[in-house]
């Protein structure tokens, strides 16, 4: 019984601070922040455009560093500071290592072009410009554009030991990836939208090398992968070969932001352990064939996860401010 109630009051605790954090955030932040400019939005959208068209890379970059950020002590561009002295920064750990260096690119630059307007400068967080290039490469990818929540502050503390634990991983099974979302308010159905992310991106050799080589005795191979798959995988990724070689998460239309993911999970060719167990596990399957046959369904519900991640960890008050440079505290 007592575990019952402290589960409880652990779900009321999550649905009040997401309950604050929406009252906080709302559309049309800065609408009147600074007056007689260009729309803020605008401003940022330009500038992901123009990073978009250097490098597709921009794309997966951008929503990884998101997603890396709000589940870090929530969504508060603290993934974006720099470590300084024997301050190690959540952006050196182990797990964010691989983030591409893109999508701080992106942050800085649309930072700087909107704080280039002087009625708008050091009035936009990074943490908002984070959540609005989100949007943006999402829609220059293919994807739903959406109307962003704002209001954020940006957080006063980023450190590596913080981002422990943290984050999914790609050997994940289903009641892991559902335990880790659960913590921040979100529903099985917003964690396999948000895995969708996967349909654009890469990873490297080392992160799924388990599951073509040495799986088991029994199998080499990951059973759930397809066998074509895998000997693709293969041919790619050789025995000991440079493990930062990096393959398309999607095989097939890796840099368009559809529900392909979804498809290619239902043929064996989720890339990661914690992609195929979306197809493998009858209580996720369902949402997975659903989704793979309706792309209007899974856009309006990743619109919807990404509205919920967004509101995870709002800084407020004094715990929080608007950074002069995203990489830096004030």
């Amino acid at each position: 019984m007592g575990q019952f109630i402290n589960l409880v009051i652990a779900v009321w605790s999550v649905s009040l601070c997401l309950s604050l954090a929406s009252a906080q955030l709302r559309q049309n932040y800065y609408a009147n922040v600074c007056p007689n400019v260009e729309n803020v939005e605008n401003i940022v959208r330009n500038a992901v455009k123009q990073k978009f068209q250097q490098t597709f890379v921009t794309v997966p970059a951008t929503l990884r560093l998101f997603f890396h950020d709000c589940f870090v002590q929530g969504c508060d561009a603290s993934v974006i500071i720099s470590s300084s002295g024997n301050n190690k920064a959540e952006k050196d750990h182990p797990d964010n290592l691989s983030l591409a260096g893109d999508g701080f690119d992106t942050v800085i630059k649309a930072k700087a072009a909107v704080d280039a307007i002087p009625s708008c400068r050091n009035k936009v967080s990074c943490a908002d410009i984070l959540a609005m290039a989100t949007r943006d490469v999402v829609a220059l990818s293919g994807g739903p554009s959406y109307a962003v929540e704002l209001g954020r502050l940006d957080g006063l503390s980023s450190t590596a030991a913080s981002v422990n634990g943290k984050l999914p991983q790609p050997g994940f099974n289903l009641n892991q990836l559902n335990s880790m979302f659960a913590a921040h308010g979100l529903s099985q159905t917003d964690m396999i939208a948000l895995s969708a992310a996967h349909t654009v991106g890469f990873s490297h050799c080392s992160r799924f090398a388990n599951r073509i080589y040495n799986f088991s005795r029994q199998n080499p191979v990951d059973p759930t992968l397809s066998k074509p798959y895998a000997a693709q995988l293969q041919s790619m990724c050789p025995r000991n070969v440079d493990p930062r070689i990096a393959i398309n998460m999607d095989p097939n239309t890796p840099r368009t932001f559809d529900n392909m993911y979804f498809k290619n999970l239902q043929q064996g060719k989720g890339l990661f352990t914690s992609d195929q167990v979306l197809f493998t596990d009858q209580r996720s399957k369902p949402t997975v064939n659903t989704w793979a046959n309706n792309s209007p369904a899974f856009q309006k519900a990743f619109v919807a996860a990404m509205t919920k991640l967004g509101r995870v960890g709002v800084k407020t008050g004094s715990n929080g401010n608007i950074r002069r440079d995203c990489g830096a505290f004030n």
